[in-house]
């Protein structure tokens, strides 16, 4: 409720403090949309799901929903005009960051998003689908045209090495690597699809950690993990296969090939500042990996499948 009240103050103040528009910037002004592009600079965990079903709410109201839904590890806020600190008790109540987010307008440096943001799928195609909406016939006849031209163009430059994949064959396509500006793999971290569709193994690496982007894959330095844990600098792989009903000969495969990938995944965490936790369905498992490299961070998830 002090979240609420709090945020009609800030209404109230937006009203009073706000010159009125003019005729024109009011027809060009779309309150929705413009919530939609100040949201968009900011990191969403839930790729910005929620800012899109509020989006329509004035914007301390969208913050008054969606706030739980910022990545606060990549935040930091700054009370530049010293309003929130005089609010003193209410600040407190809501938090300073709360308060300096849904400010009727925010000043320069009083919000800082560590590292590059990439804008939340969600906003994104709504954003796209304005676009393509208020596009005039000609406009959209235009950018349609010049995409199809695009890519038949492609299509001519770059002949076909192998048919294209069809059915339960095809896979989606890996998103490219980020780099940084020397050209190598950033250690930025990049939300991705899951890999794979094996839901019992998603979920667990969605939940247990638990992941700071459910449904996602997170890539690091070049290397694709299963989760970033919520709230510390924490790199997760995810074992949830039946490794106590392998016989011995497959146990041994199993944890070679493992020893070598989780190894690779520890070096690129560390490289760029994570720890790295190893998380398997049995202590049997456990026992298994350390006996081979005693080194590694290693749970018990009790994942089943």
């Amino acid at each position: 409720m002090r979240l609420r009240a709090y945020a009609a103050l800030l209404l109230f103040l937006s009203a009073c403090a706000t010159s009125a528009p003019s005729p024109a910037e009011r027809a060009s002004r779309n309150p929705r949309i413009a919530n939609l592009q100040r949201a968009a600079v900011l990191p969403w965990t839930d790729g910005g799901r929620c800012v899109v079903r509020e989006a329509s709410q004035p914007w301390p109201l969208l913050v008054e929903k969606c706030y739980r839904t910022l990545d606060h590890d990549r935040i930091e806020f700054h009370d530049t005009t010293g309003r929130c600190t005089v609010a003193s008790a209410d600040a407190a109540a809501v938090g300073l960051g709360f308060c300096v987010l849904a400010a009727p307008e925010i000043a320069v440096g009083a919000v800082v998003v560590l590292g590059v943001v990439v804008v939340g799928v969600a906003i994104k195609e709504a954003l796209d689908a304005y676009e393509l909406r208020h596009a005039s016939p000609e406009e959209a006849g235009t950018s349609r045209g010049t995409k199809v031209a695009s890519r038949e163009a492609e299509a001519q430059r770059k002949p076909k090495l192998k048919p294209e994949p069809a059915g339960q064959d095809w896979q989606p396509p890996v998103p490219p690597v980020p780099v940084d500006r020397t050209g190598r793999a950033s250690c930025e971290p990049v939300p991705v699809p899951h890999a794979g569709e094996d839901v019992p193994h998603n979920e667990c690496a969605d939940k247990f950690p638990p992941n700071r982007y459910p449904g996602m894959d997170v890539l690091v330095n070049g290397i694709r993990f299963d989760a970033l844990q919520v709230g510390v600098r924490v790199l997760w792989e995810i074992k949830t296969h039946r490794f106590d009903t392998y016989n011995g000969f497959i146990r041994e495969q199993e944890i070679e090939k493992e020893i070598v990938q989780l190894a690779k995944e520890r070096d690129a965490a560390l490289a760029c500042g994570y720890d790295f936790v190893v998380g398997v369905s049995t202590d049997a498992h456990r026992l298994a990996l350390l006996k081979q490299e005693p080194t590694f961070k290693i749970v018990v998830t009790g994942c089943k499948r």
